[in-house]
């Protein structure tokens, strides 16, 4: 019984250890693209909603060079991404780097300085309705604004504050 639970581990072992390949220590080559890096660091809000975030993320990542109607001479190409919460109109040249976008987002998750700001200027009231905007273009940079509806029973209202919470 011994012999045989001996070889049984012994086999176990051999068949492990004839199972790890060495290869040259090289691992597969990597292409790290950094081609829209900027229009990233400055839409990026941490405190952005989900849908916001993902559609910028997808925007940043479309390689126009791979897509079925990139053309070598065209210096422009312009791109809509749509989701249920809101879209994206992006514009490239003709090496993939964005170059504008016009964003319009509808009834997202309000940052919590932006809601706070509302709530302490507007007590009482609450947020019916919110549209995110944002421009980015990357000589001027970004704005990014709310336009917000606020109800207090039947009253309504409609105000404008940027992503810091200041009202405009």
């Amino acid at each position: 019984m011994k012999k045989i639970f001996l070889g049984l581990l012994a086999l176990g072992l051999t068949a492990q250890l004839s199972a790890q390949v060495v290869d040259d220590g090289m691992l597969p080559e990597v292409e790290v693209r950094a081609t829209n890096y900027k229009y990233l660091n400055s839409v990026d809000n941490t405190e952005a909603a989900v849908p916001v975030k993902l559609l910028e993320d997808m925007v940043a990542k479309f390689d126009v060079k791979s897509s079925e109607f990139y053309e070598d001479g065209n210096d422009f190409y312009r791109v809509y991404f749509y989701i249920p919460e809101g879209k994206i109109v992006a514009a490239y040249d003709r090496d993939g780097k964005i170059l504008y976008t016009i964003e319009k987002f509808k009834n997202v998750a309000l940052p919590d300085n932006v809601a706070s700001a509302v709530a302490e200027r507007f007590p009482g009231w609450s947020i019916d309705k919110d549209v995110y905007r944002v421009n980015y273009d990357v000589d001027l940079g970004t704005n990014k604004r709310y336009k917000l509806v606020l109800k207090n029973g039947k009253k309504t209202i409609r105000v404008k504050v940027d992503e810091d919470g200041v009202f405009l």
